[in-house]
């Protein structure tokens, strides 16, 4: 697990931000986490992070600030959007992944991205 690639995991939301660290560390990654796009800025300063995995609504920076945020410094870092308020048609020019979601189909989508980012 030392070897594998950093996941990132931002939501304000403790039960689903926590409860997927630990799913995803259980899966064998090394997992950070952060409740918010501010202390996200301090991890991905702070962290060699392979892939970002965020809601879309939250206080402080979250929603389209957050969005625009990662587009224009983060733009080599595939990024996953979880969401049960946004749609497809939304303009998000990354990946989304419906919320509520299964645990399992949500660490396949990230195992996805993460291959396709070596």
């Amino acid at each position: 697990m030392q070897d594998a690639p950093l996941v990132l995991v931002v939501d304000d939301d403790d039960g689903v931000r926590l409860t997927l660290r630990d799913y995803l560390e259980l899966k064998g990654h090394r997992v950070v986490v952060s409740s918010d796009g501010v202390g996200a800025i301090k991890l991905l300063l702070d962290h060699e992070v392979a892939l970002v995995v965020t809601d879309f609504r939250m206080e402080p920076l979250g929603g389209d600030y957050w969005i625009r945020f990662l587009r224009r410094f983060c733009s080599d870092l595939p990024v996953l959007v979880m969401s049960g308020l946004v749609d497809s048609d939304t303009g998000i020019p990354f990946p989304l992944f419906p919320k509520p979601f299964d645990y399992e189909a949500l660490e396949n989508r990230i195992r996805e991205l993460l291959s396709d980012g070596t």
